[in-house]
């Protein structure tokens, strides 16, 4: 399908392919304009057949670039991204263990998009349960986020998006989570999400906050506190 193709790499295309059960047979299909199997295994990572702003989702549906489950994935792949450069930054730091809280949700985002891309009121059976999203991902957030809130000053005033370059990537990371959320909450009302996905990303933006002030602790830097401007 052409929107995996428009989550940026061919790593993403395999990774959502294997998890939604796609052959190999039938990427490289996805992959040949004439729809025909080629004898070369690699990926292609254009396939022209979303050229005329149209593209399908997992069920099958042909819809137009703009809609709301497209639009839902594009914020969802954005905030991977985010999550993965804020993770660059703190791998400079050997001081905290974020990253690999970090790296885990970049993983479990990319079940988010394959679940957003199986709209939950037409899919097949068959999709749907390839593509189910547990609460134990909400649960595991919320331990992550205690372990780091427990390690943490009390918080007595609010706090500009500051404490260094991991500290302020992941403050930026959460402000892209909101919208994320924003996208989502559309489909869920629609009975095109289940509550679980849109209930993850409202307790990732409370990680991320609680992560960006973490890695300000443990790098020594400074969170800039807001002050009334007259």
């Amino acid at each position: 399908f052409d929107w995996f193709f428009n989550m940026a790499t061919a790593r993403l295309l395999c990774r959502c392919s294997s998890l939604l059960g796609l052959s190999l047979r039938s990427r490289l299909q996805y992959s040949n304009d004439a729809g025909s199997v080629t004898s070369n295994p690699r990926l292609r990572i254009y396939t022209r057949t979303g050229d005329k702003g149209v593209t399908s989702n997992f069920a099958g549906q042909r819809l137009p670039k703009d809609d709301d489950i497209f639009e839902a994935l594009g914020n969802n792949d954005e905030l991977s991204s985010a999550i993965g450069l804020a993770r660059e930054f703190c791998l400079e730091s050997s001081s905290h263990d974020v990253t690999e809280f970090l790296q885990h949700i970049q993983c479990i985002l990319q079940d988010v998009g394959s679940h957003i891309a199986t709209p939950r009121d037409v899919a097949t059976r068959t999709k749907l349960a390839k593509t189910t999203f547990s609460e134990s991902h909400v649960q595991k957030l919320e331990q992550w986020i205690d372990q780091m809130d427990n390690q943490l000053p009390e918080l007595k005033n609010f706090i500009l998006p500051s404490g260094g370059k991991g500290g302020a990537a992941l403050h930026l990371a959460r402000t892209i989570c909101r919208r994320a959320e924003r996208r989502v909450v559309p489909l869920y009302r629609a009975g095109q999400v289940d509550h679980q996905v849109a209930k993850y990303l409202n307790r990732l933006s409370d990680f991320l906050f609680t992560a960006a002030r973490y890695v300000a602790h443990k790098e020594g830097k400074e969170e800039v506190v807001y002050h009334r401007v007259d």
